[in-house]
């Protein structure tokens, strides 16, 4: 299952476009945005993320 943001809590920071090893991560509208098809559900994104908007559910 790909990572889901909370555009809520996203403060776009861009740490796990930084750090995502698959290139699936993009700013749309100043907030993070994974693309599903690449997402290889390694859950870096989660832990890069200060403001904990992303999960692996």
């Amino acid at each position: 299952m790909p990572a889901k943001v909370d555009k809520e809590k996203c403060t776009g920071c861009e740490s796990c476009v930084d750090e995502c090893p698959s290139d699936a991560i993009s700013m749309v509208d100043g907030k993070a945005a994974v693309n599903a098809d690449t997402c290889v559900d390694c859950g870096v994104c989660v832990d890069a993320c200060p403001v904990e908007a992303i999960s692996m559910d």
